[in-house]
């Protein structure tokens, strides 16, 4: 029957992804090193280019001495590209008239006026003691005139002991003191209208046990200068007799209450400082900067100047700087990444995949910064894909590893000075956004919705930046769309570059995770067929290790995956093995040598065919680590009753013990379902004893002594176990003490690898 194409081309396809699966992992360090390279010459020739860039520039515009204020330019200059840039002297010069503006800040004592208002008191006392004590006037006069020497006006004392209605200018003298109080005796003269503001003052007084402020016009503040005009205007309601002593009788006991606070006013002047912000001028692209023929004014001098430094400037000290920036930033990583960041090592592929991103990362910035002027105005990070360039990390290293990449990638590129400030902040948020978005990502869907989550948080950022860095938006609608559109090509082509770079590293990615978890796969569904009773017994251990990695907190994905293949070698030979045979066993017709060989290969036979599937690597660790290199025990108890010398290697298992948790917690689910199928109604107190007997010569043979686990995991995955097994068999009994178990076999029966 001839094929539709439909056919031929899915055939096709398969056979061409087989051959890639097959050779590509050997040639992986390889291509690795060789893109490396590649990527170095990129960056070489994008540093080449923009120095070539540069000095056409310069050589356009010529050398800034031929420019000059005052004289006659000799040729135009153009704006080749739009740019900002800060005038620093009309940004002083409004700084300066702001700091005129604040007013002089002076804080009220209310303990000056009961000072002032006892002495008034005081006064009044000892006058009117003199004048009872029956003295003359004239000796009334001259112990006043002892007691405050030189305090009063000449004539004031006598013409108030002469009054007729002394006896009520007490209450007078308070009622005017107490209102000029109320209002605030200043303590400064402030003559120079230059150094505060000319029309009011500020006044911070408390109240109600909190401070308030006030702002008093400037000509009707009252000084000890205008003391006494203020007092004769207080006692204008008042009798003629004291009015006229007023103020030579009170301004004696009149003192500043209102004083100046230099820390407030330096406070004040921060605060408004704070608020100015930067002149900035705008030059658009095509603009002329210098006109031939006309003189230079001192401001096209400064456009001039700007525009010079808009230009990227590069010496061969930069690029040796930069190169070493990058070597340590490698070696760094590449360092402390098991230790601090990983808790693992990295392997070569994805150290491969590092250099590659990190060297992207830097010429990506340097081509934005040099080739592209035209994006000045906005910043450069802004157009260029931080966010994907953290996504990858993030999903093939972790979610530790690509935290540290989205600051160590700004970072780098703002050293190298490619970034400014702005397009640091930009870059640094867009980045650890991207590195938590993907945390919980199961499905290629949840890609698009991660490019959306970062878009939105790019707006954000580009309005802070726009707060911070500018007067007003300038083109803020072109920058809102740049850092939309930024999030969203980032998930895009993420979701483009996801499926090669899972073949090409062949990592355990949750996206890959989860197809192979698909129980209609090929291999599994031949599995199913082939092998029945091993499938059955996968499917189960499969559920006893993701339920005990959910417990503990390691990769329950990964253990589920790596259950559901890790007895794919027994499909050769499916027979062999218990879990499929039904009254006959193949072991009884041959030796036990031979049987133990057999069961041996079932984990060479997996391996490679999940080499061959292109299984990722962390799940083939887990089919050739799920017996480790325990001793198969009981061929190894026939043969030794059947020969003399018998080797223990001859019937151990080729593996290593468990290097991970996921690895451990499959070996101990493994051995768990198979020894329970022994287990003669099997009651949870029952169970919970097979299992720690299970457990304990797993631990006894050193075969978790790799993996991590410790013995508060170990309780735990018993429980789990306990817990979906109890379901399993329908237990509802309760936890009899029982008689002592029979020991655990370490294999529940001949030939159950």
């Amino acid at each position: 029957m001839i094929e539709m194409p439909k056919q031929i081309i899915s055939n096709l396809y398969r056979k061409t992804l087989g051959i890639i699966r097959r050779y590509l992992p050997d040639y992986l360090p390889r291509l690795g090193r060789i893109s490396g390279i590649v990527c170095l010459c990129s960056f070489a020739a994008t540093v080449v280019i923009t120095v070539s860039h540069i000095n056409m520039n310069m050589e356009g515009l010529g050398d800034l001495s031929d420019f000059e204020i005052g004289r006659v330019a000799e040729r135009d200059i153009i704006a080749e590209h739009s740019f900002s840039y800060i005038d620093e002297n009309a940004t002083r010069l409004r700084m300066e008239a702001q700091e005129h503006l604040v007013p002089a800040v002076f804080r009220y004592f209310e303990t000056v006026a009961d000072e002032s208002l006892q002495a008034w008191n005081a006064f009044c006392d000892y006058a009117d003691s003199l004048i009872e004590e029956g003295l003359s006037q004239s000796s009334v006069l001259l112990a006043l005139q002892a007691e405050y020497p030189a305090r009063f006006p000449t004539g004031i004392i006598a013409a108030y002991l002469s009054a007729p209605d002394r006896a009520v200018f007490r209450e007078y003298g308070l009622e005017v003191l107490s209102a000029l109080y109320a209002k605030g005796v200043y303590t400064m003269e402030l003559t120079d209208s230059t150094l505060y503001n000319p029309d009011m003052v500020e006044l911070l007084f408390t109240r109600s046990g909190r401070t308030e402020r006030e702002r008093v016009i400037r000509s009707t503040i009252t000084m000890l200068t205008n003391a006494e005009d203020s007092i004769t205007q207080f006692s204008e309601p008042l009798p003629s007799g004291f009015r006229d002593l007023a103020a030579g009788l009170l301004r004696p006991f009149v003192r500043e209450n209102v004083l100046f606070s230099p820390e407030d006013y330096q406070m004040r002047v921060t605060e408004a400082m704070e608020r100015v912000s930067d002149v900035v001028i705008y030059i658009e692209r095509d603009k002329p900067i210098i006109r031939k023929g006309f003189i230079i004014t001192a401001q096209e001098m400064l456009d001039l100047e700007a525009y010079y430094s808009t230009i990227p400037a590069m010496n061969p000290s930069n690029i040796i700087g930069l190169v070493l920036l990058f070597a340590l930033l490698y070696s760094l990583f590449i360092v402390l990444q098991d230790k601090l960041i990983q808790h693992r090592k990295l392997t070569v592929s994805e150290k491969n995949l590092f250099f590659i991103l990190i060297f992207l990362y830097i010429a990506g910035a340097a081509f934005a910064k040099g080739l592209v002027p035209i994006l000045s105005p906005f910043p450069v990070s802004l157009f260029f894909p931080t966010a994907l360039m953290v996504m990858i990390p993030a999903v093939f290293m972790g979610p530790l590893f690509a935290l540290a990449m989205a600051m160590a990638f700004p970072l780098s590129a703002c050293l190298a000075g490619f970034f400014d400030i702005p397009s640091l902040l930009f870059a640094l948020t867009s980045g650890l956004a991207a590195s938590v978005v993907l945390r919980k990502a199961e499905k290629r869907m949840d890609i698009i919705k991660a490019g959306l989550i970062i878009a939105a948080v790019n707006c954000v950022a580009v309005i802070v930046v726009q707060l911070m860095w500018t007067t007003h938006f300038f083109g803020s609608h072109i920058m809102l769309l740049g850092a939309a559109l930024n999030g969203i090509v980032s998930g895009m082509l993420f979701l483009g570059v996801l499926a090669p770079l899972e073949h090409a590293l062949n990592t355990a990615t949750t996206f890959r995770l989860i197809e192979l978890s698909d129980l209609n796969a090929p291999i599994l569904r031949k599995l199913f067929t082939a092998a029945p009773g091993t499938y059955s017994h996968s499917v189960m251990v499969a559920t006893l290790a993701e339920q005990a990695c959910q417990d503990i907190g390691a990769n329950a994905l990964l253990a589920r995956v790596g259950a559901y293949y890790h007895d794919i070698g027994k499909m050769d030979n499916p027979n062999y093995f218990a879990e499929n045979q039904t009254n006959y066993n193949r072991h009884d017709d041959i030796a036990p040598r031979l049987s133990a060989t057999v069961i041996r290969s079932h984990l060479k036979i997996g391996v490679e065919k999940a080499r061959s599937l292109g299984l990722p690597e962390d799940v083939i660790n887990i089919i050739a680590e799920h017996h480790g290199n325990s001793l198969i025990t009981w061929f190894y108890n026939k043969a030794a009753k059947q020969e003399e010398q018998v080797n223990s290697e001859d019937f151990s298992y080729p593996g290593n013990p468990p290097r991970s948790r996921e690895s451990a917690i499959v070996m101990l689910a493994d051995i768990t379902e198979a020894a329970l199928r022994t287990l003669k109604k099997p009651t949870v107190a029952r169970m919970e004893k097979f299992i720690q007997q299970l457990f304990d010569s797993k631990v006894e043979h050193g075969q978790l002594a790799l993996s991590d686990l410790s013995f508060r995991d170990l309780e735990i995955i018993k429980k789990a176990f306990i817990k979906v097994l109890a379901g399993y068999y329908h237990s509802r009994i309760e936890y009899p003490k029982t008689t002592s178990e029979s020991k655990a076999t370490s294999e529940s029966k001949e030939g159950n690898g």
